[in-house]
């Protein structure tokens, strides 16, 4: 049986979701390097959300890159990681700026053929973790946080991006594991590592679950 500190672990879900504080507890406390979501040291972010359109495919480029060598050097290191953020859920972000008009569909179907072309070339993660948070407390925590780029950010986004999440969770649930959690409630890592030793160790072609936190309220 393969052990908690020798899996791929990926952290998904919304903006604001709570994705880098739980990949820096699971990775202190399984002892697994963290590979974090590329945010201070993105050259594009705040030119994108300065002039959305004319930095999307950029900007979507730039972190599909960025994602694919996180997402290598898991590989190649060997022993286990956890990704905040995966490689997987930049496609969900890519669509709603499509379907948004802030991406050309040209540019849209480039960026797809070279993720599906990098895909060729990438281990899946043992295990996906997705943080359900509605979009009432995804905007609530992105203000908390208060990052400047993300000011411009509605409800109305987030809202349409949960929907798309949902779509996203449902597509890759069918070839990667998925602990589905509502992060809206009290998070312990000792039980989150439970909960990923219990559902992934020992059921073989578990797919999706749903976990409520027995802790806190």
């Amino acid at each position: 049986m393969e052990r908690l500190q020798d899996l791929f672990i990926g952290i998904a879900g919304m903006i604001g979701a709570g994705k880098s504080t739980l990949a820096t507890a699971l990775g202190q406390h399984l002892n697994l390097p963290v590979y974090y979501e590329p945010v201070a040291d993105n050259a594009y972010l705040e030119d994108f959300y300065r002039d959305t359109a004319r930095y999307s495919f950029a900007t979507q480029i730039y972190l599909l890159n960025r994602r694919f060598q996180q997402h290598q050097e898991v590989i190649w290191r060997g022993g286990g990681g956890v990704q905040d953020r995966t490689i997987y859920e930049d496609a969900v972000f890519a669509k709603m700026l499509v379907d948004s008009d802030l991406m050309d569909a040209r540019d849209y179907e480039t960026y797809l053929q070279l993720f599906r072309n990098m895909s060729n070339f990438m281990c899946r993660p043992n295990v996906i973790v997705y943080l359900d948070v509605s979009p009432e407390r995804s905007l609530e925590r992105v203000r908390m946080r208060s990052r400047g780029v993300e000011s411009a950010i509605t409800l109305e986004y987030l809202t349409g991006l949960h929907a798309e999440y949902e779509n996203f969770v449902s597509s890759i649930s069918r070839t990667v594991p998925v602990i589905r959690v509502d992060w809206d409630q009290f998070r312990d890592v000792e039980e989150m590592a439970a909960v990923i030793e219990k559902e992934y160790l020992t059921h073989s072609f578990l797919r999706q679950v749903t976990w409520t936190p027995t802790q806190g309220s």
